[in-house]
């Protein structure tokens, strides 16, 4: 049967009685509908082509012929919850297993990013038998109630902060307590998390686990300085708690040089518990949470089963695998690398005949550019950086909105990258043309 097609304002105007309100739209002053996508291209009701800078769940491409022929078998063949034997989930979680080290070795497949996260919060308080958790500023893990307590982002806005939840510095080397002129802002910052400890300990408490996103995007498309998480590390263990890494985001070779960007840390940095979600179906919901045998083992001791009825289904982990093979064969790791560097290169051209550019920052296609008003005071330029520019996605983020964040597919070109910063060129020559008049 075919589904009846609605003109664009049909659509807002169901969408406006139906759906609730707090579900917010892209461009909500003049919505996108769009009906197609392929790669990293998105197409409107008119056939118009828009260049998608920010669908890092889609992240081999939209509409993958491989991931979409993967998924159709599987669908027609079994899908089934996972208490029956099948063969996916544990081929993919071996595959997994292969790209992280030895000791996160036991999986728990879920459906979201946010139900990864509020199981690794659950793991961590049940092996370390504490309650309290660190987390960094302005830092975001989901909307489940338990992800809104540990992120500031979201709790500053509603019910505030909870006695067990502590805020770390957010270690931003350009607008944060230690900037880039900091002989070792790493061990800087991590040491403001050694001195939360001592705070709380001091209050009677004990940490659970630090928990913190491999690199803080609603932050600000921030690059944690060397030695910073395994120093924290460091410090967390010796209070008895666990690290949690959120790799949500960021997984999957987004960074390029390393398949997961807790990697970028050093060969001597290892979480106890990694999260990973938006990439990893390509746009299908398929979420995990990576731990140690020991912390696995402490959950299973707590005599209550864990099941997630669709988490690890056989469709999920056809999807998972296939993510996994054409990263592979497409070498995308190699094309964050080689497009992500002439990304920020391009970018950073950019900076030196517009002001308004403050920093440029990012690794592989994990990209931001902050726009401030004075580059001496780094104040940020909110109202600038909320310019749309039509037929380009982008999104801002940073605690003041002022960041251009660059997370497209892991297919995206040279030629792609070009047409961003030359629109971005556009946009800032315009601007700064009206400013002087």
């Amino acid at each position: 049967m075919e589904v009846e097609k609605l003109r664009k304002e049909e659509t807002l105007a169901m969408r406006k009685r139906l759906i609730g309100q707090s579900c917010r739209l892209f461009y909500s002053s003049d919505p996108v509908k769009i009906v197609r996508a392929r790669g990293q291209y998105l197409f409107d009701e008119n056939g118009m082509q828009y260049l998608d800078c920010i669908s890092n769940v889609h992240h081999v491409g939209h509409c993958h012929p491989s991931i979409t022929k993967a998924a159709a078998a599987q669908m027609d063949l079994l899908n089934t919850n996972t208490r029956f034997l099948h063969d996916n989930i544990v081929m993919y979680a071996d595959r997994l297993a292969a790209t992280l080290p030895d000791k996160l070795c036991v999986f728990y497949f879920v459906n979201s990013g946010s139900e990864a996260n509020d199981l690794a919060l659950r793991l961590a308080q049940q092996y370390t038998q504490h309650e309290d958790v660190i987390v960094l500023d302005h830092a975001y893990h989901g909307h489940l109630m338990s992800l809104i307590d540990i992120s500031p982002y979201k709790f500053r806005k509603l019910a505030g902060q909870k006695e067990w939840v502590h805020v770390a510095p957010l270690p931003d080397i350009y607008r944060g307590i230690y900037k880039e002129n900091n002989p070792d802002p790493g061990k800087a910052y991590a040491d403001t998390v050694k001195d939360l400890i001592e705070e709380v300990h001091r209050k009677g408490r004990k940490i659970s686990a630090f928990f913190a996103e491999s690199l803080p995007s609603v932050g600000g498309q921030i690059i944690l300085p060397q030695g910073y998480s395994a120093k924290v590390a460091e410090y967390v263990h010796a209070a008895g708690g666990v690290f949690v890494a959120d790799e949500v985001q960021t997984g999957f070779g987004r960074v390029g040089s390393h398949f997961w960007a807790f990697q970028l840390q050093g060969e001597d940095f290892c979480p106890d518990i990694v999260t990973m979600g938006k990439p990893m179906g390509n746009g299908h919901p398929l979420a995990c949470v990576a731990t140690t045998a020991e912390i696995a083992g402490a959950f299973t001791a707590n005599g209550v089963e864990y099941f997630n009825t669709f988490g690890g289904n056989p469709v999920s982990c056809a999807i998972g695998l296939a993510v996994l093979d054409v990263i592979e064969k497409e070498d995308l790791r190699g094309n964050a690398v080689r497009v992500g560097a002439h990304l920020k290169g391009l970018s950073t051209e950019l900076q030196s005949r517009h002001d308004i550019i403050g920093d440029v920052r990012g690794v592989g296609l994990f990209v931001g550019i902050e726009l401030v008003t004075n580059r001496e005071e780094r104040t940020p330029a909110t109202k600038t950086a909320a310019y749309e520019e039509y037929r380009i996605c982008v999104s801002t983020d940073g605690p003041w909105d002022n960041i251009l964040k660059f997370k497209p597919p892991m297919c995206f070109r040279m030629k792609d990258a070009e047409h961003v910063v030359q629109s971005i060129d556009h946009i800032l020559t315009g601007y700064r043309a009206c400013s002087f008049l």
